[in-house]
């Protein structure tokens, strides 16, 4: 009886656990061929695997000629003895190695994966970003990315949030005015979701404080560096607070979870894309709309901000308390969705923020309406039909706590640390104006 290879092979090691294996033990890699460096007298090859690259020094004749007929991103294992090496990444690399395609030669990627920075433009990329994707620069955005995600699990999760995941096909736009997808639903129409805004608020009655990571899609007819159809969405929303800015604390919870994390968990990846990441206060520093207007010399009258406004209020913030973050609160009500709160005292403005970070709006937020009779009235001042709205507003008539939340788009997150002159660099496969594929 012949011997299963998969029962005699040494134990799979990770490239980045390699430098951890006894010197003399064997040991199997699996991977991608990354690159192939062939000298006189020896053949050096880099496999990439999840973890990071490791080196094998090929010497035997054969290997190096079967290694000529294996073109780089062919997946191979590689089985041999470790060695110490202080050059070689990790500080160890395997010799003597025997090498198995676990598939076809691979077709050549459309630009040179391992050098260092990537060779091609964006529209390159975003046409192959199943191979591009490839490439550690690219890849180290995501795990940015991913650690985000995580650590705004693991903060809320502390602060006893209870997950959830809402529809994205909805019978109404979440909010009146905003672009919306319209989809065919058995004959009806419906629409991808602007956001969980609704659910969110309505689960409020059920679980207190909720939160969800996921898409949101707004039709943007914006051809620009900022703006995507469809981005990834980290919304909370808690009961029982006191104003906005209850909000606001739990919203420097969130993000401080975020920057733990990406130390924690994609140390690596930040370090590659050289992101600095930003010292999280005890409190974010915070200005009334009204003040940010008179701080970067605009119109009083000025209904919202330019993104050249947000850029001067971040580096007055900077300047003025060393932060990264601003609040700026009480946005004009007319600026704000129907189910925003009002400032008490003064109804032209609200009880709602934007976060800024680094120059850009990174996150909106604030205090809901509660009462039932609030509603009706927001509802007669914005002329929206109650009709369409009734599963929502029944919760309110059912007894809803005062509450509020916000929602941080993930991409925009990562593109700002990661300083990407386009949104779509840290996107895995956006979607846009033009792009549906791939």
């Amino acid at each position: 009886m012949q011997p299963n290879p998969s029962t005699t092979r040494a134990p799979r090691v990770l490239a980045g656990d390699l430098g951890s294996v006894e010197p003399g033990a064997r040991a199997t890699l699996a991977g991608w061929i990354h690159r192939r460096r062939v000298l006189a007298s020896v053949t050096f090859l880099v496999l990439r695997d999840r973890s990071g690259l490791a080196q094998v020094v090929v010497k035997d004749r054969a290997t190096v000629e079967q290694l000529a007929g294996l073109p780089e991103e062919t997946v191979v294992e590689v089985t041999g003895v470790v060695a110490a090496n202080e050059s070689a990444p990790g500080g160890a690399e395997l010799v003597e190695p025997t090498v198995t395609p676990l598939t076809e030669p691979a077709l050549a990627p459309p630009t040179e994966l391992w050098r260092p920075t990537f060779g091609a433009g964006l529209p390159t990329h975003l046409d192959h970003a199943a191979v591009t994707l490839r490439h550690p620069r690219h890849r180290a955005a995501w795990q940015i990315a991913s650690a985000s995600m995580r650590g705004f699990r693991e903060a809320l999760g502390a602060l006893d949030f209870t997950e959830i995941a809402t529809p994205k096909l909805v019978g109404t736009a979440t909010e009146s005015g905003a672009n919306v997808f319209t989809v065919d639903y058995f004959g009806r129409t419906a629409y991808l979701a602007q956001s969980p805004q609704l659910y969110k608020q309505m689960l409020v009655g059920v679980f207190e404080r909720v939160f969800e990571v996921g898409p949101v899609f707004r039709a943007e007819p914006h051809d620009t560096v900022r703006h995507l159809a469809q981005y990834t969405s980290l919304d909370a929303e808690l009961g029982f607070v006191r104003d906005h800015r209850d909000v606001l604390a739990v919203l420097l919870a969130a993000i401080a979870g975020m920057v733990e994390a990406i130390g924690e968990y994609a140390g690596d990846a930040a370090a590659l894309l050289a992101v600095e990441l930003p010292r999280v206060p005890e409190e974010f520093p915070v200005i009334h709309f009204r003040d940010a207007l008179a701080q970067v010399g605009a119109d009083p009258d000025e209904p919202d901000l330019s993104p050249a406004h947000e850029r001067a209020l971040s580096e007055w913030a900077r300047t003025a308390y060393d932060s990264d973050f601003l609040a700026v609160e009480g946005y004009p009500m007319g600026k704000r969705p129907f189910y925003t709160h009002p400032q008490p005292g003064d109804e032209r403005w609200s009880n709602s923020f934007d976060l800024l970070f680094r120059g850009l709006e990174l996150t909106t937020g604030g205090q809901r309406l509660h009462r039932p009779s609030d509603y009706a009235a927001a509802m007669e001042r914005t002329g929206t039909d109650p009709a369409v709205l009734t599963g929502y507003l029944d919760a309110f008539a059912h007894g809803m706590p005062p509450h509020g939340g916000f929602a941080i788009g993930l991409e925009r997150w990562v593109g700002r640390l990661t300083g990407a002159e386009n949104i779509r660099e840290v996107t895995l496969f956006p979607r846009d104006l033009h792009r549906l594929e791939p």
